[in-house]
């Protein structure tokens, strides 16, 4: 009896590091069941497209790798933090992105070798599109347009980023339209 017992709690075991494997599998930003906005909070709200249309995944080298990840939801997230910092007390912004074009290409020509592996080059700049609606205090809106961000020049500007954070380039091109866009109505709400 022993032995059947035994029998029965490793095959209960095995079954429930089966069951725990296919939970664990690892998502990708295109899941069906992956977020498409952050959850609301502060003066900032961030929701995005369906990934599997922007330029990122669609012209991939290697879609494989660029669907891994969440990538999409730190970007959206920074977007927030950035934003939230620039933006006027009591003001509101609603952003859509709607592309996203990471710095770098997946480069398979150049073997299976380095098929998973991002070549970072200035060709590859890095590009972001979204839509958003800036509101005041009041409930006005005050700007609302689509944006094309892009970093032609990514690789000699400094980076104050972590060095070691695969979104540096992208995080640094939202810190730059943050600061720029709401500039001068900081400015003018310090007076």
């Amino acid at each position: 009896m022993n032995r059947l017992a035994a029998c029965a709690a490793i095959i209960a075991v095995a079954g429930l590091l089966g069951v725990g494997t296919a939970e664990a599998r690892v998502r990708t930003v295109t899941s069906p069941d992956a977020p498409r906005a952050l959850p609301a909070e502060g003066p900032v709200s961030v929701q995005w497209t369906d990934p599997n249309q922007f330029s990122e995944i669609r012209f991939s080298g290697n879609r494989f790798e660029a669907q891994q990840g969440d990538w999409v939801t730190t970007l959206a997230d920074y977007f927030r933090t950035s934003a939230a910092k620039q933006l006027p007390p009591g003001d509101h912004l609603d952003i859509t992105i709607t592309d996203i074009k990471r710095a770098g290409e997946y480069e398979p020509w150049h073997g299976p070798r380095s098929n998973d592996v991002r070549i970072v080059k200035d060709i590859y700049p890095p590009r972001i599109r979204f839509n958003y609606v800036w509101t005041g205090a009041n409930g006005q809106v005050i700007e609302q347009g689509e944006k094309r961000l892009i970093d032609a020049a990514f690789l000699t500007s400094g980076v104050q980023i972590n060095d070691s954070d695969q979104l540096r380039y992208e995080k640094r091109m939202i810190d730059d339209w943050s600061r720029a866009q709401f500039r001068e109505a900081r400015s003018s709400a310090a007076r």
